[in-house]
């Protein structure tokens, strides 16, 4: 079957900047034909005639063919810089999508599939090969294909009008443009540089200063920004974001999958997703946020408690009390006032082709791989970086991956790796090499300067990268269990552990270069960084067991009328007063996606931390070595219970993790 990339290593893979708006309907079209071509000729094999090659391999041949399509020309619609190709993208990918839904409830296919499992040939097969089988077949039978035909189409319209509202609802976040207003003077305790970065508007009352809700200015100004009214507006704005068009289609979607998994002998939504995840049952989610919550409350308590009396100390108001509006700005006043931590300093130390150039050292020498820059990337944008990963021993071309780091108007506003290509053993034997992007929004060079980030978005940019260590490194032997194609609660991990190398300081002495003098970090700030790393930890691990929390109830037995109802009532996890008035759901892009599964945040923040033990005690070198033979190459071709263990060479536990975020060991 034809590749949509090609495989040159010194040349870009594909000619993004090439693709017109009338292409990108061309292409689905053609994958959809091939589809169906593919699809045909697996019914029309005699049943006592089938084998793994004629039966199985072509469905995986299907999903690495759909997977390709998206990321050459679906992809589009998160990164062009044109309005009207992020269009016609958009929609493309809803025709894909709903293409996919569709093959998922080929009753002919099924058969076929199960057909296969009754021959001899698969009973020879190796464990791998029965596993892709058996997965294909729980597939079909988590979409009702084992059920009346009646119960099938009901199954299959509702999916297919799910996949209609995930496409908008994540659409309206990422379109969704807003922004306070705000005059000069009102600007203090941002630095210069910041300033000069936004955009002003004249006005009758003067110059007024645009923050926007893109990350680049939202946090700095939420962590910065003295005045307490103005971080109210920009804090309430983003809780917000996209409310009135996505609350009714959350609402929505909601009802139907609740429909589905009823349907399909489910209790609830978090049931038939968690189900094939390392948690397995709701209830096991539910008791390890509960478990972790009893622990970080005490941490959380110490926190508000030290946040509180810097805001009464600050304002010289013995009364004053901390607002969820506060505590990122309070947080960040003690590390500056306590530990002498200024985040904006501490940028100062962090251009960003100074880290990127860190990361790729620390990364090549633990994984054994080299990345090289492509000249010409024929990308999307010109602000777009392309490489090539090459193993360092055996000279062989692995992938290429994408980097596209900086905020413009309708691109994905978040930060992530994408898999253009996935990586795959091809019908004559070779290795497929695998594509991927890390897509982000830091902040701009200019004229006056480089980008520098704050160490916060320098372990966001080790974190993103570990998942595209994760996609590009992969030996999967077929698509679909390709790099991150993993449980959703462990696909975090390998990259969560990578965090920690934006710790270390030997690490950081090879890479930190202040803008000015060269100088790299000094190893005293780092030592205050490192005593002020906890500052306000517990706060931040209530509010994300608070977002998992929620989303386990939008997904529970009971039907939800009101999304608002649940954010208000199970609010008090985070230790601050329930915002008024706001919809922060609506903007809660990973309620499509991570839907029942946002605890896996955690759960596999514990796994990494536990896994990043070894880099700490034993030789960086062997266990990078270790690391990429039990971690990053099997992908989704073993149970990732197992990786660990074999990785660990024991069971996993929490006490990393429990040190980690500033709480006692023996509270483990």
């Amino acid at each position: 079957m034809n590749t949509i990339f090609n495989s040159d290593t010194h040349a870009p893979p594909f000619k993004y900047d090439d693709v017109q708006h009338q292409d990108i309907g061309v292409a689905i079209d053609a994958a959809i034909d091939v589809t169906t071509k593919i699809y045909q000729e697996v019914v029309d094999i005699p049943n006592q005639d089938r084998t793994f090659e004629n039966t199985i391999l072509p469905l995986d041949d299907v999903t690495n063919l759909l997977i390709e399509t998206d990321g050459a020309f679906c992809f589009l619609a998160y990164v062009s810089a044109d309005e009207e190709t992020r269009r016609v993208a958009q929609q493309a990918d809803e025709k894909l999508s709903e293409f996919q839904t569709l093959l998922g409830f080929r009753e002919d296919i099924f058969m076929a599939v199960v057909a296969y499992t009754e021959t001899d040939d698969f009973i020879k097969r190796s464990p791998v090969e029965k596993r892709l089988v058996d997965f294909i077949q729980r597939d079909y039978r988590r979409n009702g294909l084992d059920q009346s035909l009646e119960q099938q189409n009901k199954i299959k319209t509702l999916r297919q009008r799910l996949v209609t509202l995930g496409i908008e609802f994540r659409r309206n976040i990422d379109e969704h443009e807003d922004y306070i207003l705000v005059p000069l003077e009102e600007l203090d305790g941002l630095p210069d540089n910041y300033v000069s970065s936004l955009i002003k508007q004249s006005t009758e009352e003067g110059d007024l200063f645009q923050i926007s809700l893109d990350y680049p200015e939202m946090y700095p100004f939420m962590e910065t920004a003295s005045s307490e009214f103005w971080r109210k507006e920009l804090f309430l704005k983003n809780h917000n974001k996209a409310a009135e068009i996505n609350a009714p289609l959350l609402e929505e979607a909601l009802g139907l999958r609740l429909e589905i998994a009823k349907l399909l002998g489910f209790n609830s939504w978090a049931e038939y997703s968690i189900e094939l995840k390392m948690a397995q049952t709701p209830e096991r989610a539910k008791v390890f946020l509960a478990d972790l919550r009893s622990k970080v409350q005490i941490k959380a308590t110490q926190d508000l408690q030290i946040l509180i009396q810097e805001k009464q100390s600050h304002l010289k108001d013995a009364t004053a009390e901390l607002e969820i509006w506060d505590w990122r700005y309070y947080q960040q006043r003690v590390r500056k006032e306590k530990f002498s931590v200024d985040q904006f300093k501490v940028a100062e130390y962090f251009p960003l082709d100074a880290v990127i150039g860190g990361m790729f050292e620390i990364y090549q020498k633990v994984t054994g791989v080299v990345f090289q820059e492509v000249n010409v990337p024929r990308s999307w944008h010109t602000d777009v970086r392309l490489y090539g990963v090459t193993d360092s021993i055996t000279h062989e071309h692995l992938a290429h991956f994408y980097m596209d780091l900086h905020p413009r108007p309708g691109k994905f506003g978040h930060a992530a790796a994408f898999t253009l290509r996935p990586s795959r053993i091809q019908s004559d034997g070779t290795r497929q090499p695998a594509i991927s992007a890390i897509v982000a929004n830091f902040t701009k060079p200019t004229a006056e300067g480089p980008s520098l980030l704050r160490h916060s978005e320098v372990e966001t940019l080790f974190h993103e990268f570990g998942h595209i260590l994760h996609q590009t490194l992969t030996k999967a032997p077929f698509s679909r269990f390709s790099g991150t194609a993993v449980e959703r609660d462990f696909v975090e991990a390998p990259s969560q552990m990578l965090e920690h190398w934006a710790w270390d300081r030997d690490v950081l002495a090879g890479f930190t270069q202040h803008k000015d003098t060269g100088e790299s970090l000094p190893q005293a700030l780092l030592d205050q960084m490192t005593k002020a790393k906890n500052i306000g930890s517990g706060i931040h691990y209530l509010r994300q067991i608070y977002f998992a929390s929620l989303d386990l109830a939008y997904h529970g037995p009971d039907s939800i009328t009101d999304t608002d109802a649940p954010a208000r009532e199970l609010h008090e996890i985070t230790s601050f007063e329930f915002p008024e008035n706001t919809h922060f759901q609506a903007g809660f892009g990973h309620l499509f996606g991570y839907d029942a599964g946002y605890y896996g945040y955690l759960w596999s923040q514990v796994f990494g931390d536990d896994m990043f033990t070894r880099f700490e005690n034993d030789d960086p070198i062997q266990v990078g070595k270790d690391y990429r033979k039990f971690i990053l190459e099997p992908g989704g071709s073993k149970d990732a219970q197992t990786q660990i263990i074999e990785f660990l060479g024991r069971q996993p536990n929490n006490q990393a993790f429990i040190k980690e975020i500033g709480l006692e060991s023996n509270l483990v």
